[in-house]
């Protein structure tokens, strides 16, 4: 069976779960409440369908390192729905604290409703994703859930610091380029690695493996935000759904970002004296490129990817599950750049 096979098995599992645990916030008097969450999960609402949810990676990856690590796959589902709803109440909140107007094209919840109930929303939907991961015991038992319930807490701090940190870099004019790794280990990583280390505790591998799945994930996490980043400066706008003059524009302090201050040169300078224009990205983009922020970014974009596969053969996946897994993180490590 392959991966497409696999997750075509997955997903319908997946939606059905998501909204039965949706469903819990609909009584009398809060169908608006409820209507929010399904528009926010592309289920309703001018432009839903596939696109308006996305592609559900997040408890995708949960189900298959289950079923890969010896488990089954059903018995996670409700960690794979918690984590989803967690991914999608970090989001609503971006979008208020970032002031986008859009999400995968749609206006976005708070575009719609406002932020105050856009706020509740995404905290009803916190709460939800702890609810649903409190089913776990009907699979497994009281220690596998108490530890999954931690990890989903603690993954959750992270969320917040990395954040927090992404907020106060967008003020600060200078940056040690270290200082980009905490941020994107919470904003990103955390919760992949949280995808991967509770799906493999719930298959009830020994700590070994435990420990190498949780690897996995969090290598997996930091390159795939690496690579967003180094495509929202060089990636072609066609292929990666956004102009990439947005990151520049906006002065995000993304990795080839902090490695051209670093430099002290043209880049650096033009950079400390004010805003991006959208005219200028082409010219400050091939000047980044030439003082090496592109190879840069590239080179520990290939040795996260070694790492994170060395952690994933470390953790030995079986069966076709295994297979579809290690598949899956060579099409999310070796996207195009």
């Amino acid at each position: 069976m392959s991966l497409d096979e696999l997750i075509n098995q997955y997903y319908p599992a997946i939606e059905n779960a998501l909204i039965q645990t949706v469903a819990l916030s609909n009584e009398i008097g809060l169908e608006e409440l409820h209507g929010m969450m399904t528009y926010h999960l592309g289920w309703s609402g001018e432009g839903a369908g596939s696109a308006a949810a996305g592609k559900r990676i997040r408890p995708i990856l949960v189900l298959l390192t289950t079923q890969a690590a010896g488990g089954k796959w059903e018995n996670a589902l409700p960690a794979a729905t918690a984590v989803e709803l967690i991914h999608n109440f970090s989001l609503i909140h971006d979008d208020i604290e970032d002031n986008s107007h859009l999400r995968r094209g749609r206006p976005t919840v708070w575009t719609k409703w406002g932020i105050p109930l856009a706020i509740n929303t995404g905290d009803a939907m916190f709460t939800l994703a702890h609810m649903a991961i409190m089913e776990i015991e009907n699979y497994t038992n009281k220690r596998i859930t108490i530890e999954a319930v931690k990890i989903l807490q603690t993954t959750c701090l992270r969320l917040t610091q990395g954040q927090h940190l992404d907020i106060f870099y967008e003020d600060q004019q200078e940056l040690p380029v270290d200082s980009y790794w905490p941020m994107i280990q919470g904003k990103t990583a955390a919760l992949i690695s949280a995808c991967t280390e509770i799906g493999a505790l719930i298959a009830d591998v020994e700590e070994m493996k435990l420990d190498a799945y949780r690897r996995f994930g969090r290598d997996m996490g930091l390159v795939f935000q690496l690579v967003d980043d180094i495509l929202g400066i060089w990636g072609d706008a066609s292929k990666i759904g956004k102009s990439n003059a947005s990151d520049l524009v906006a002065g995000k302090k993304s990795l080839p970002v902090l490695y051209g201050l670093a430099q002290n040169g043209k880049f650096a300078r033009r950079w400390l004296s004010g805003p991006i224009l959208p005219d200028e990205v082409p010219e400050l983009a091939n000047q980044l490129e030439s003082e090496g922020a592109k190879d840069y970014a590239q080179n520990e974009a290939e040795r996260l990817t070694d790492s994170a596969l060395f952690a994933l053969q470390k953790a030995k996946p079986i069966g076709k599950a295994g297979l579809a897994l290690t598949q899956l993180a060579h099409q999310l490590l070796n996207r195009e750049i």
